[in-house]
Protein backbone atom coordinates (compact mmCIF):
# COMPACT_ATOMS: atom_id res chain seq x y z
CA UNK A 1 0.00 0.00 0.00
CA UNK A 2 1.59 3.48 -0.91
CA UNK A 3 2.08 5.84 1.84
CA UNK A 4 0.30 9.04 1.94
CA UNK A 5 2.67 12.13 2.78
CA UNK A 6 3.17 16.44 3.35
CA UNK A 7 5.77 18.04 2.85
CA UNK A 8 6.74 19.86 5.67
CA UNK A 9 8.52 23.31 5.48
CA UNK A 10 10.64 25.03 8.57
CA UNK A 11 9.65 28.81 8.74
CA UNK A 12 9.84 31.68 11.11
CA UNK A 13 6.07 32.81 10.53
CA UNK A 14 4.12 29.72 9.44
CA UNK A 15 0.97 31.34 8.63
CA UNK A 16 2.56 34.03 6.53
CA UNK A 17 4.32 31.44 4.40
CA UNK A 18 1.33 29.92 4.08
CA UNK A 19 -0.80 32.68 2.78
CA UNK A 20 2.41 33.07 0.09
CA UNK A 21 2.30 29.94 -0.96
CA UNK A 22 -1.73 29.24 -1.02
CA UNK A 23 -1.35 32.25 -3.11
CA UNK A 24 1.46 31.18 -5.32
CA UNK A 25 0.01 27.61 -6.25
CA UNK A 26 -3.36 28.79 -6.15
CA UNK A 27 -4.02 26.34 -2.93
CA UNK A 28 -6.68 26.57 -0.28
CA UNK A 29 -5.16 27.72 3.62
CA UNK A 30 -6.59 25.15 5.91
CA UNK A 31 -8.98 26.34 8.37
CA UNK A 32 -8.48 24.09 11.31
CA UNK A 33 -10.49 26.51 13.69
CA UNK A 34 -13.70 23.69 13.95
CA UNK A 35 -11.10 21.43 15.59
CA UNK A 36 -9.44 24.01 17.61
CA UNK A 37 -12.85 24.60 19.06
CA UNK A 38 -13.65 20.73 19.98
CA UNK A 39 -9.68 20.36 21.77
CA UNK A 40 -10.15 23.80 23.95
CA UNK A 41 -13.86 23.50 24.76
CA UNK A 42 -12.96 19.63 25.81
CA UNK A 43 -9.95 20.66 27.54
CA UNK A 44 -7.13 19.22 25.17
CA UNK A 45 -5.54 22.05 24.71
CA UNK A 46 -4.89 25.50 26.79
CA UNK A 47 -5.28 28.71 25.04
CA UNK A 48 -1.20 29.06 24.69
CA UNK A 49 -1.48 26.75 21.90
CA UNK A 50 -3.77 28.87 19.80
CA UNK A 51 -3.29 32.21 17.93
CA UNK A 52 -5.46 34.16 15.14
CA UNK A 53 -5.00 34.73 11.76
CA UNK A 54 -6.93 36.04 9.58
CA UNK A 55 -9.73 36.04 11.70
CA UNK A 56 -9.61 32.65 12.27
CA UNK A 57 -8.23 30.38 15.26
CA UNK A 58 -5.01 28.47 14.49
CA UNK A 59 -2.67 26.56 15.94
CA UNK A 60 0.41 28.29 17.23
CA UNK A 61 3.25 28.04 14.88
CA UNK A 62 1.95 25.73 12.58
CA UNK A 63 0.11 26.60 9.22
CA UNK A 64 -0.98 24.38 6.32
CA UNK A 65 -2.12 24.37 2.66
CA UNK A 66 -4.09 21.76 -0.01
CA UNK A 67 -4.80 21.51 -3.22
CA UNK A 68 -8.43 22.53 -3.37
CA UNK A 69 -9.59 19.86 -5.69
CA UNK A 70 -8.04 17.14 -2.98
CA UNK A 71 -10.08 15.28 -0.30
CA UNK A 72 -9.95 17.07 3.69
CA UNK A 73 -11.25 16.18 6.63
CA UNK A 74 -13.93 18.53 7.17
CA UNK A 75 -14.22 18.21 10.81
CA UNK A 76 -9.90 19.08 11.32
CA UNK A 77 -10.01 20.89 8.07
CA UNK A 78 -6.42 18.76 7.25
CA UNK A 79 -6.03 18.06 3.87
CA UNK A 80 -5.38 14.19 2.68
CA UNK A 81 -4.02 14.60 -0.75
CA UNK A 82 -1.08 17.61 -2.04
CA UNK A 83 -0.67 19.74 1.24
CA UNK A 84 2.40 22.08 2.33
CA UNK A 85 2.79 21.99 6.58
CA UNK A 86 4.50 25.49 7.39
CA UNK A 87 6.43 24.93 11.02
CA UNK A 88 7.69 27.74 13.07
CA UNK A 89 11.48 26.71 14.00
CA UNK A 90 13.71 29.17 15.88
CA UNK A 91 16.73 29.17 14.50
CA UNK A 92 17.15 30.47 10.63
CA UNK A 93 18.00 29.22 7.20
CA UNK A 94 21.54 28.80 6.82
CA UNK A 95 22.13 26.83 3.27
CA UNK A 96 20.89 25.88 0.53
CA UNK A 97 17.68 23.72 -0.01
CA UNK A 98 18.39 19.95 0.14
CA UNK A 99 14.71 19.17 -1.81
CA UNK A 100 12.71 21.97 -3.47
CA UNK A 101 8.96 22.34 -5.37
CA UNK A 102 9.38 22.90 -8.72
CA UNK A 103 6.28 25.39 -9.94
CA UNK A 104 5.15 24.94 -13.90
CA UNK A 105 3.54 27.18 -15.99
CA UNK A 106 0.99 26.77 -18.69
CA UNK A 107 3.42 26.78 -21.93
CA UNK A 108 4.66 29.85 -22.91
CA UNK A 109 3.70 31.53 -19.69
CA UNK A 110 6.99 31.62 -17.80
CA UNK A 111 7.23 35.45 -17.73
CA UNK A 112 3.79 35.62 -16.43
CA UNK A 113 3.90 33.42 -13.79
CA UNK A 114 7.38 34.48 -12.38
CA UNK A 115 6.00 37.91 -12.39
CA UNK A 116 3.12 36.85 -10.25
CA UNK A 117 5.24 35.39 -8.08
CA UNK A 118 7.28 38.51 -7.49
CA UNK A 119 4.12 40.54 -7.05
CA UNK A 120 3.62 37.56 -4.31
CA UNK A 121 6.74 38.28 -2.65
CA UNK A 122 9.28 36.01 -4.29
CA UNK A 123 12.76 36.70 -5.37
CA UNK A 124 14.66 35.91 -8.74
CA UNK A 125 17.84 34.25 -8.26
CA UNK A 126 19.07 33.10 -11.37
CA UNK A 127 17.74 32.15 -14.68
CA UNK A 128 18.77 28.60 -16.43
CA UNK A 129 18.73 27.74 -19.98
CA UNK A 130 19.48 24.62 -21.16
CA UNK A 131 17.80 25.57 -24.32
CA UNK A 132 16.24 21.92 -25.67
CA UNK A 133 16.36 20.77 -22.29
CA UNK A 134 14.54 23.14 -20.40
CA UNK A 135 14.28 27.11 -19.19
CA UNK A 136 13.21 27.89 -16.12
CA UNK A 137 13.93 30.92 -12.94
CA UNK A 138 15.27 29.94 -9.38
CA UNK A 139 13.47 31.83 -6.95
CA UNK A 140 13.01 32.37 -3.34
CA UNK A 141 10.16 32.96 -1.51
CA UNK A 142 9.45 35.92 1.02
CA UNK A 143 12.13 33.47 3.65
CA UNK A 144 14.64 32.60 1.37
CA UNK A 145 13.38 28.75 0.48
CA UNK A 146 14.62 28.03 -3.02
CA UNK A 147 12.07 27.04 -5.98
CA UNK A 148 12.26 26.75 -9.28
CA UNK A 149 9.32 27.87 -12.03
CA UNK A 150 9.45 26.61 -15.68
Amino acid sequence: MALSWKLVIDSTNAPALADFWAAALEYEVEDPSPLIEQLLAAGHIGTEAVTEHHGRKIFRGYAAVRHPDDPYDGTSGIGHGRRLLFQEVPEGKSGKNRLHLDVHSERGGLDELVARLEALGATRVREVNKGPAGHWWVMQDPEGNEFCVA
